[in-house]
């Protein structure tokens, strides 16, 4: 869909409603948490050596003068080495987490509407895609470091509009990064009460997972992915040229 008729939309539509989408999301759990376990455990291989990258001038250190790690102030060459592989190491982060979970809301549409798609965990990653990512990551990190320079404050008004951004890039395609941003912001500021409640109640569900020896969390843990689909599909809906059904 072009950004004009996503802006008509999310200005035509009803507003959202909490105990719908709940009870939806449940229903579509059931048929897509082995894909989200799947994706979860993708997610984690993928961003583990970037996080070494951002020790490595520790652990070069380390190894080169063992006794430098033992003073309280750390050399200026292992400083200058963190400020540089940091931010690179978090936008790569950011990347493969908001590929991945671009993903996963397409095996929710795939799922829910019955299409013999196969799950596809590396969908954007391909054909062009990955630039786009890495916009978006550079965005969302932005964002959230303008969030926590407002002592917090400001992450939780961002929480809604920053969690649908993978919706927005996983059904739209033809948009660029920042009409991903603007249409986000638009949705979720319209129904922002409502995303608020549900990632909150259904993170907190997500998180009973640590009942079971905290290995179920990995298996619960996509649950509070999942109204995200829900909250797209009622409040854009998805072109006829998908094929499929206006919400």
């Amino acid at each position: 869909m072009k950004f004009e008729m996503i802006n008509r939309k999310i200005d035509d539509s009803n507003p959202i409603e909490f105990g719908t989408i709940f009870s939806k999301s449940f229903e579509l759990f059931k048929k897509v948490w082995v894909q989200g376990f799947i994706i979860l455990l993708l997610t984690m291989v993928c961003i583990l050596p970037f996080y070494i990258l951002a020790y490595l001038p520790l652990i070069a250190a380390g190894i080169t003068d063992p006794e430098m790690l033992q003073h309280e102030e750390l050399s200026l060459p292992i400083i200058i080495g963190l400020i540089v592989s940091i931010p690179i190491v978090m936008i790569a982060v950011m990347t493969i987490s908001l590929g991945f979970m671009a993903a996963f809301l397409r095996i929710c549409k795939i799922k829910d509407f019955n299409e013999n798609s196969g799950d596809d965990y590396f969908f954007y990653f391909k054909n062009g895609r990955l630039r786009k990512l890495v916009i978006l990551a550079s965005i969302y990190l932005g964002l959230t470091v303008l969030g926590m320079l407002t002592c917090g404050i400001g992450l939780i008004y961002l929480m809604v509009p920053l969690s649908l951004i993978p919706a927005l890039l996983a059904f739209n395609d033809e948009l660029t990064p920042m009409e991903i941003v603007k249409a986000s912001f638009q949705l979720g500021n319209k129904n922002w009460l409502v995303i608020f409640g549900l990632l909150l109640v259904m993170g907190f569900l997500a998180e009973l997972g640590i009942i079971l020896c905290f290995v179920g969390l990995f298996f619960t843990a996509m649950l509070s992915k999942v109204p995200v689909y829900y909250v797209y599909k009622d409040g854009i809906g998805f072109s006829a040229e998908e094929g499929l059904e206006s919400a």
